[in-house]
């Protein structure tokens, strides 16, 4: 009679090293099975990533995040309106917040510091070293996308997707999912550089006229090229909608839990 074999989902060549380099940090936990150390191990640095996370972002005041490619460089008529719209978004009164790097993300954070604007970045380590930009007054570095990604959405009010790559649109798709599924606030997305993502709107549009999506869905979305009617939107979208007002002062942080306060730089949207 022949007996029935089981396969175990663990090779032997498959057991993480306790540890690990951070820029392999998310090949070792999307490779399947480990022993129950490594993941045990793991789930600490996972952990670790949040509440460093944590600690530094709590006080920096309401975000609006800004994605967009790393790719783009200075004198591209994208980055120039990446700039104008973090110098916009920071005489609006909040802080911008980008993915840290270089490209757009330079831009909106440039535009920000400029304007005498909070800026702070969420970076991540790769094997492909992606430095911090130099216009940031905080920056985190992490070793897990998705804990990079957690934290761009969850401290923003707002956000402006400008022309970008497959993580552009990951991070898109990300904000917006979680809004049509009411995991998060009905916060305004703005979409910019219409001319790149005609196409994309296009597909989205037929997606409500086939029915993969309700048509009320794309009033989720809000295409524009101006930086006028981008802050109007978000104006009305997220501080009067949410009721954010400027005040003097931020909450106070306690540096024996390690948390890190941001200085003051005049009345910010609370």
């Amino acid at each position: 009679m022949a007996t029935e074999t089981q396969i175990d989902p663990t090779p032997a060549l498959a057991v993480a090293p306790v540890i690990t380099p951070a820029e392999r940090a998310d090949e070792v936990f999307l490779e399947g099975p480990n022993s129950r150390i490594a993941e045990f191990c793991t789930l600490m640095r996972v952990m670790r990533d949040f509440l460093r996370g944590y600690r530094a972002l709590h006080f920096v005041g309401p975000c609006v995040t800004v994605f967009g490619s790393a790719r783009i460089k200075p004198g591209d008529p994208h980055y120039e309106l990446a700039m104008k719209m973090g110098a916009a978004i920071a005489r609006l009164g909040f802080t911008v917040m980008t993915g840290g790097g270089p490209g757009i993300m330079e831009a909106a954070n440039r535009g920000a510091k400029e304007a005498g604007g909070r800026s702070v970045g969420c970076n991540i380590e790769l094997p492909f070293e992606q430095s911090s930009n130099r216009y940031l007054d905080r920056c985190i570095r992490l070793h897990y996308f998705f804990v990079r990604k957690a934290l761009l959405i969850k401290y923003s009010y707002a956000f402006v997707v400008m022309p970008g790559g497959v993580g552009t649109l990951d991070e898109l798709f990300e904000a917006l999912t979680l809004i049509q599924n009411g995991k998060i606030k009905n916060f305004p997305i703005v979409i910019m550089g219409t001319d790149y993502w005609r196409h994309l709107i296009d597909f989205i549009e037929e997606m409500a006229q086939r029915g993969k999506i309700s048509a009320s869905d794309l009033g989720l979305i809000y295409a524009t090229d101006s930086v006028e009617e981008a802050i109007a939107h978000i104006r009305s979208k997220a501080i009067e909608q949410f009721g954010l007002r400027r005040v003097a002062h931020m909450r106070r942080h306690f540096p024996w839990l390690g948390e890190r306060g941001f200085p003051a730089k005049g009345p910010e949207i609370c």
